[in-house]
């Protein structure tokens, strides 16, 4: 039976954490920043905890047991 293969696409854009959660960017930041406000746009950087519901969905693209 073939290997099963990693969704790429998942891969570049998640990370997991030691404790089993995801790490992802955020959304909301490609454009019509003149709608939101400074604290907004602050708190829209970096990267953020997956909600729990979609956990094991993405568990599943990365194949991580």
């Amino acid at each position: 039976m073939p290997k099963q293969k990693t969704n790429r696409a998942a891969a570049k854009r998640f990370k997991q954490t030691a404790n089993g959660g995801f790490l992802s960017g955020n959304a909301y930041t490609s454009h019509r920043f003149h709608g939101k406000t400074k604290k907004q746009r602050r708190q829209l950087r970096g990267t953020k905890l997956m909600d729990s519901t979609n956990v094991k969905t993405y568990k599943k693209l990365l194949l991580k047991k």
